[in-house]
């Protein structure tokens, strides 16, 4: 028994919070990721973490990398860098900006029963660090939410694998739940359908409002990705939502790379023939991205736009993502609520 007593437990971060209040419940908010500046070498880091994840991109390790480094990292940072740039704000870049100021919304529509960190897949603060604050504060429970209202393999599924690499180092491992998708949480699709209510109260209802989701190889929805079905459905409950004609509302996939054949229909062709259809007047918003970044500020809000315009389109609108909106942030406390 001596060599029990002789043991100092203060040293255990667990025994030391004992006496102190704990947080009831720990959880991980976690988003893509961002770089740390619109610059060509903090885009040539993080595109280098980014894409040389297998998850991402499904092509042999030993060819995609040599394809990543030889000539992807050579030519995209620079480019990158300059759309970073355009969109680029005194807190950083848009993404990380909003996400602490979800973070900070969800902290407070919880309360004191739990401690909400922020952690990004790729960059920084990385998912790693988010947990190892939680371990210092002794959590038990903790609750990841990966902000990808839709389960796709490269995000939500990546996110998985990193709080598995860094879990599996822990000596106690605490209880863990992760939500894997939401789209269909009522009080989601509501704060979605307000979004584009308040769009058309103030300016009237567009000829089609265009449902604009991250796209991905078609080669990963037929070998079992869910990602494209549950795209649809969110279109479809917004629409019902709204009480749309579903003629209405449309659903397509921006961002492609490449060469092989992703998701369709794709948005950049859908926004060149519209236009020759007769339909001058949309809206358009993207319910794959929690908060705004990169591919809504600047694809589609941006470069989409011109695109639309240059085609013959007369009006074009885009919505913004959800964001820290109040009712966004209540759906996502009550989704974490759920499953405390």
């Amino acid at each position: 028994m001596s060599q029990y007593r002789a043991l100092n437990y203060d040293i255990d971060p667990v025994f030391h919070a004992a006496n102190k209040p704990q947080p009831k419940v720990g959880i991980l908010l976690a988003n893509l990721g961002t770089p740390d500046a619109p610059t060509t070498p903090a885009l040539r880091r993080y595109l280098a973490e980014f894409l040389a994840d297998p998850r991402v991109i499904e092509i042999p390790r030993v060819i995609w990398l040599l394809i990543l480094h030889g000539i992807i990292l050579r030519v995209r940072p620079r480019k990158s860098a300059a759309l970073y740039k355009s969109v680029w704000t005194s807190e950083g870049s848009p993404l990380l900006a909003i996400s602490k100021q979800q973070q900070a919304a969800i902290q407070n529509e919880l309360g004191d029963g739990y401690s909400v960190k922020l952690g990004m897949r790729y960059g920084n603060p990385s998912i790693a660090s988010a947990l190892r604050e939680l371990q210092k504060e002794a959590v038990r429970k903790i609750i990841v939410l990966p902000l990808y209202p839709q389960y796709a393999g490269p995000t939500t599924g990546s996110t998985f694998d990193a709080v598995a690499t860094e879990l599996k180092n822990w000596r106690w491992v605490p209880e863990l739940h992760f939500i894997n998708n939401y789209c269909d949480q009522p009080l989601y699709v509501e704060a979605l359908a307000n979004s584009v209510r308040e769009h058309i109260e103030k300016n009237g209802l567009p000829q089609k409002i265009i449902f604009s989701y991250h796209g991905m190889p078609k080669r990963y929805l037929t070998s079992g990705d869910p990602y494209f079905c549950l795209c649809q459905k969110t279109t479809r409950l917004v629409q019902e939502k709204l009480g749309l004609d579903k003629n209405i509302c449309l659903t397509s996939f921006q961002s492609r790379f490449g060469r092989e054949e992703w998701l369709k229909p794709y948005t950049d062709e859908i926004l060149e023939q519209l236009p020759k259809d007769g339909i001058k007047d949309i809206a358009i918003l993207s319910p794959a991205f929690s908060a705004d970044c990169l591919e809504t500020l600047e694809e589609l809000a941006v470069e989409n736009r011109h695109a639309f315009l240059e085609a013959g389109g007369e009006k074009y609108a885009y919505i913004a993502a959800l964001n820290d909106r109040p009712d966004h942030i209540r759906a996502l406390a009550a989704l974490l609520k759920q499953h405390s």
